[in-house]
């Protein structure tokens, strides 16, 4: 007679169910739509799937395709779907690995022939009668040597790898869908029918085990979600995303480039580095508002800091080295040591504190060649950065007029939805735990002070200390982390900072790290795609030009051009002999806000005519009048 197990609900009531009881029973038992639509179960945590046999008391949570915690399982489904349907139409080829990935899933192949595009088409087909069949998954636990036999007779030999690979204390476990098998952990959904809506995307090349001396393989991308509606939303996200890509953008307007002979830094074109200095100047002016003092500290220092400040044993393989009269050196890739060195050449009172001290500082980090993309993933960049020197009992209200600044500026840019994350402790760190006790019960304080509604993401603070990561979310719902918030009681141990405290004896000062843009290269990236390249008026590099409809008004549109300029707006003239329309289509792809056409007309009558981007409507305006008006338009939100 088997016994009973209680089992535990997320709004803590209990039940009590005959043991190797399965997540599905519990489903059913609870009511028919649960039983519909959920797809895998949370046992103390971990997923499992519907039919496995629960045998002991167990904190359980059923978990619907609605639910995030579905959709990586969803995904996977589809992997194996995929793999079925490859390995039915082209017979011979190999499965290797197939999970599910942030933006969908892959399965990696190995084939003699490549994969077409028509191929995916077949593929995709397939993949749909499998799924309309609504095969059943089933696990099923096999001893190593079973498994060994069956995929030697298959001539999987790459399966055999991963299966040499598995933990011995780990159990071997195969998942079927009908007469399909492959080597997995699991969890799956019930059925293939369940699956949803899918979709194949590319062929890309891939290594076995990610190393170029293996065999090649091919991986097919493709993405699923629960309905076609999310589906077709997440396709047009796509469409737009590529629409707005700041690398195109970036062309189009003349910005930036980047090339090979110098991989991962920018090349800043007149009109991108406008925009750049509108950012920058922007943000120093909010900063000296904030009463921050800015300073500049050198780029390349002796490795002897950095393994005073832990970032040589704990961030090396992120730096530049070089060598240089038998010393040591590296191009800092971030700035708070710095700070800490301009901190410590005066004897610091508590009154003086808290000192906020900011620099643009240019930092390289040695990211992976294949990471590197357009000026959003780059090697050379630019932080906002500050950092606050405080005592222990100032670090609530500084994060609280931090969080406050911050929200503004974002609000200033255009973001209005904004996401916080509390990362805490990770596994490589410095300092011992009772610091980082210290430290994150701060931050929390600092959190709940400031009203901020917080996720967990646990393990992901700095080194040094716990932190506030604040998420924009764009125009196209994607999620960008651009701000930090960071709690450090280890870096002013280490680099012995102090102050003199009230009683008259030596402290050691709280360091709040904090950035508002982060990278500036990665946010104005954002921003062009936030907007389409169509930027505010007062972001825009060239925010107003004067076109010639004849050259007869060429005299006139130079004077009109030089009124602009002295009001403060950023104008070009362009008398050019070609066509007005030709004039209008090429500075609307150079996404210029504002276009002045002048004629003979208008240069008799002292106006303009007068367009705005996007528009086909023409306004005349008196001179006077439209500089007044690009004036009022071209006023940044903090003036």
């Amino acid at each position: 007679m088997q016994g009973s197990i209680t089992i535990t609900f997320p709004d803590h009531s209990t039940r009590t169910f005959t043991s190797g009881v399965t997540g599905a029973e519990i489903a059913r038992s609870i009511s028919k739509s649960l039983a519909k639509s959920a797809i895998v179960v949370e046992v103390d945590g971990e997923l499992w799937d519907l039919d496995r046999p629960i045998t002991h008391d167990a904190r359980v949570r059923l978990i619907r395709a609605e639910d995030a915690e579905a959709l990586p399982v969803i995904r996977h489904d589809c992997a194996h779907v995929m793999a079925e349907a490859v390995q039915e139409l082209f017979p011979g080829t190999q499965v290797t690995i197939g999970p599910a990935i942030e933006n969908g899933f892959y399965y990696d192949f190995y084939r003699n022939e490549p994969f077409s595009t028509e191929d995916l088409a077949r593929i995709e087909a397939r993949m749909a009668e499998i799924v309309k069949a609504d095969k059943r998954f089933t696990r099923e636990v096999v001893s190593r040597e079973e498994a060994r036999r069956k995929f030697e007779s298959m001539g999987e030999r790459f399966k055999l790898e991963l299966l040499d690979a598995i933990p011995e204390d780990e159990p071997v476990t195969l998942y079927h869908q009908d007469g399909w098998f492959d080597l997995c952990r699991g969890p799956h959904g019930p059925s293939t029918g369940r699956i949803g809506a899918f979709k194949l995307m590319k062929v890309a090349g891939a290594y076995w085990r990610g190393d170029a001396r293996n065999p090649q393989l091919q991986r097919i991308y493709g993405t699923a979600f629960p309905t076609k509606q999310q589906l077709d939303a997440y396709l047009h996200q796509l469409e737009e995303a590529e629409r707005r890509d700041h690398r195109r953008l970036g062309r189009e307007m003349d910005l930036f480039h980047v090339q090979e002979e110098a991989a991962g830094s920018v090349f800043w074109h007149p009109h991108g580095w406008t925009l750049w200095r509108a950012v920058e100047n922007y943000v120093r002016r909010r900063l000296q508002r904030a009463g921050y003092v800015e300073v500049k500290t050198p780029q390349l220092v002796d490795r002897v800091l950095w393994e005073r400040s832990g970032h040589w044993e704990k961030f090396r393989e992120n730096m530049f080295a070089l060598e240089a009269e038998d010393r040591h050196l590296a191009l800092k890739p971030m700035n708070c040591p710095g700070h800490v060195q301009i901190f410590n050449q005066h004897l610091h009172s508590y009154r003086d504190l808290p000192l906020r001290m900011a620099e643009f500082g240019s930092c390289h980090r040695n990211e992976p060649s294949g990471a590197l993309h357009g000026i959003m993933r780059v090697r050379a960049f630019t932080q906002d950065d500050a950092h606050i020197f405080c005592t222990p009992d100032q670090i609530t209200e500084e994060s609280v007029a931090f969080c406050d600044l911050l929200m503004s500026v974002y609000k200033d840019f255009g973001f209005t939805d904004v996401r916080v994350k509390f990362s805490d402790r990770p596994p490589v760190r410095a300092g011992a735990d009772e610091i980082w006790d210290k430290a994150e019960a701060a931050l929390w304080e600092a959190v709940k002070a400031a009203g901020l509604e917080c996720t967990l993401n646990p393990g992901e603070g700095a080194f040094y200390g716990p932190k506030l990561e604040f998420v924009l979310r764009d125009a196209i719902g994607r999620d960008w982390q651009c701000g930090t918030l960071q709690v450090d009681f280890v870096l002013p141990e280490r680099l012995d900072a102090n102050y003199i405290g009230p009683d008259g004896a030596k402290h050691r000062p709280v360091m709040l790290h904090r950035a508002i843009l982060g990278s500036l290269e990665r946010f104005i990236g954002i921003l062009i795609e936030h907007y389409a390249g169509r930027l505010p008026m007062w972001l825009a590099p060239v925010q107003a030009v004067v076109a010639t409809i004849t050259n007869d008004a060429d005299a006139y549109a130079l004077e009109v051009t030089q009124r602009l300029m002295a009001a403060g707006i950023r104008a070009e003239a362009d008398t050019r002999a070609d066509k007005i329309g030709y004039k209008v289509r090429e500075h609307s792809l150079r996404k210029v806000p504002l276009l002045l056409a002048v004629g003979a007309r208008e240069q008799a009558e002292r106006k303009v005519s007068l367009r705005r981007l996007g528009s086909t409507e023409q306004t005349v305006l008196a001179l006077d009048e439209a500089v007044a008006l690009c004036q009022r338009e071209s006023v940044p939100p903090d003036a």
